[in-house]
């Protein structure tokens, strides 16, 4: 959503910042770890009702979601090990901060939340998915406006305003959340499907 460019120069400033730490004893992995208690943490101050200081706390744990990548370029520790440990611990991590905002929005009893929230976290899920086959199939297939990062971004000031606007902002972040993330797992169907009809069409 933010553009290959922007990205990228956040990958680069994320490099720099590690490497002090590359000369640490601190792994990749330990980040992914860390990343994923630091989701959970956020999880229990949704429950609680504290909105403000949970995407303050939300943006945190995304600065560690990029820093174990970075760390692993920057020691040139990169594997298939963490690339799998990284994914499978992101999943948990958004799964937990989903279960924390069901948590929030059934003790307000908003229905319209609890229906939005639900609708997210499977989009998200449905995101991972289709890059996770696609690769099966040997595709790249890291297209789409709203990738995670972009989630924890838009997710962490939804939180933020929540409390000042009386959950309006939330609520509206909820909506804009849920329609991106499908149309993104719509991105992706369509971007297989071109790659692997040209294929085809290369073969006939």
């Amino acid at each position: 959503m933010f553009g290959p460019g922007l990205e990228a120069r956040v990958r680069r400033m994320s490099m720099r910042l590690m490497r002090p730490v590359a000369r640490s004893r601190i792994s990749p992995n330990m980040l992914t770890v860390v990343g994923l208690l630091l989701n959970v943490l956020t999880a229990a101050v949704i429950g609680g009702g504290y909105l403000f200081a949970s995407g303050v706390l939300l943006l945190v744990a995304g600065i560690f979601d990029m820093a174990d990548g970075a760390l692993a370029r920057v020691k040139d520790a990169t594997s298939q090990f963490g690339d799998f440990l990284d994914a499978t611990l992101d999943r948990l991590a958004e799964a937990s901060v989903g279960l924390g905002l069901l948590w929030h929005a059934m003790a307000r009893q908003d229905d319209l939340q609890i229906g939005l929230i639900y609708a997210v976290v499977l989009g998200s899920v449905m995101i991972s998915y289709a890059r996770a086959r696609a690769e099966v199939l040997d595709l790249d297939c890291e297209v789409g406006i709203m990738p995670r990062p972009e989630r924890i971004i838009i997710l962490a000031f939804g939180l933020i305003l929540a409390q000042a606007t009386r959950e309006v902002a939330l609520t509206v972040i909820l909506g804009v959340l849920c329609v991106s993330t499908y149309y993104t797992v719509a991105q992706r169907i369509v971007h297989v499907y071109r790659v692997t009809r040209g294929a085809q069409g290369a073969k006939g």
